[in-house]
């Protein structure tokens, strides 16, 4: 008999509405597929360095960012952890630091996840891989993760995923 293609689940959270929409799909997937899950929140501390560097922001700024940064990371994750629990699903979160899909790539092999979710919109992202108006960050990111994680990746799409998560 075939094993189960998912196992352990991943969610990428940057706080946007489309990655709250992922952590949503991945607790309604992780509850009917018997999955476990774990959601990841990272610090972009390498662009905050690049940006420091090149003079774009002063130290003492960056150190600013960087602190707001992780009081949304906590908060984001506190949110979608909160929201697994309404439904019943224990699952893991893990704030991170550095380059984004670097360390959403190493969160998902130390968890041995099987499929990581990104959040996402079909009219933002192009076969040519130009972004459209202030995605363009967010889909690069996700582009890097999707071409260098070791397991599958699904930019999830779903327009009517808090209906559907009500109904769980």
């Amino acid at each position: 008999m075939i094993k189960p293609l998912v196992k352990n689940i991943l969610v990428a959270v940057d706080g946007s509405q489309s990655s709250i929409h992922a952590a949503m799909y991945g607790i309604i997937f992780a509850k009917q597929n018997r999955c476990a899950l774990k959601f990841v929140y990272v610090v972009d501390t390498a662009t905050l360095k690049r940006l420091t560097i090149g003079k774009f922001l002063a130290q003492d700024e960056s150190l600013d960012f960087e602190t707001n940064l992780h009081a949304d990371g906590e908060k984001y994750l506190n949110y979608v952890m909160e929201l697994a629990k309404k439904k019943g699903l224990k699952a893991e979160s893990e704030l991170r630091e550095g380059s984004v899909w670097v360390e959403v790539c190493k969160s998902a092999d130390a968890f041995g996840a099987n499929l990581i979710l990104l959040g996402g919109h079909p009219s933002r992202y192009s076969v040519t891989g130009k972004a459209g108006n202030e995605s363009a960050l967010f889909s690069r990111t996700s582009k890097d993760i999707i071409l260098n994680a070791r397991c599958s990746s699904l930019v999830v799409y779903e327009p009517k995923i808090e209906e559907l998560f009500k109904m769980l």
